[in-house]
């Protein structure tokens, strides 16, 4: 039997849902509320448990997690969501703003790259590029293409740090400025180069590689260091090894 508590949840969510991004598990709604996300639903079918896990792991978000969820039973948690995250905690926010994104990835100088995914095909993959992201502070990730990066699989994968950096899709000829690094096999070895702060770190689609029109525009070609024989990196590896070559051992934290 539903309470009144979870049935005015339930139609809340119902309504919000629409107009929302879905948080998927805990740790979403963590990082959502830490980057200052406009949540405006939660439930969980444990939330004893679920404010126990934020006393073990986000004792900051503690009240604010306490105070925003409300207990639904296991089987209308089942038909809120596309399937339970293991926490059984979920959420909807507000998305993050465009003009907001793109003010942030066109304002200069900026003092870290921005990432573009060119013509991205896996939205797990643009998920944990997302993350990574964040994990670095760079400016933004803006991909090309006809994928959404807030689609609710990139959210998914991106564990709610959508909100803590600016990420929008644009047309291949509305990039942001800057000077323009590509990652290419033909390009010059990272380690012999130093990625200025306000590069544009581009990356190509996981089958195609970088397009023929952002290939021609690069400032710099760029290539990774591999192994001969093998062929290629997993996306977000690649992004997080040209991330690390930036980052640098000498710059500032």
């Amino acid at each position: 039997m539903i309470d009144d508590e979870s049935a005015r949840a339930v139609r809340h969510w119902r309504a919000t849902a629409p107009d929302t991004v879905l948080l998927d598990g805990f740790h979403a709604l963590k990082h959502a509320l830490r980057f200052g996300a406009a949540v405006r639903a939660a439930v969980t079918s444990d939330k004893a448990a679920a404010v126990e896990l934020a006393e073990d792991l986000a004792d900051d978000l503690t009240e604010a997690i306490a105070d925003l969820l409300v207990e639904v039973d296991a089987g209308t948690l089942r038909d809120l969501v596309p399937r339970v995250h293991p926490t059984r905690v979920a959420a909807l926010a507000v998305r993050r703003g465009r003009q907001v994104n793109l003010d942030e990835l066109s304002r200069r100088p900026r003092q870290a790259p921005v990432v573009v995914l060119d013509n991205p095909r896996n939205l797990g993959n643009v998920g944990a590029v997302v993350r990574l992201a964040a994990g670095f502070g760079v400016t933004g990730v803006v991909t090309t293409g006809d994928i959404d990066p807030w689609h609710p699989n990139a959210v998914r994968s991106g564990a709610g740090l959508h909100f803590a950096t600016a990420v929008e899709r644009l047309p291949g000829d509305a990039l942001p400025e800057g000077p323009l690094y590509a990652l290419d096999p033909e390009g010059a070895d990272i380690r012999s180069l130093t990625i200025p702060d306000d590069a544009l770190l581009a990356f190509g689609s996981e089958r195609h590689g970088i397009s023929p029109e952002l290939r021609k525009r690069a400032t710099r070609l760029v290539a990774l260091p591999m192994r001969p024989q093998v062929s290629s990196y997993n996306l977000a590896t690649s992004v997080a090894m040209a991330l690390f070559h930036w980052g640098g051992p000498d710059r500032p934290a």
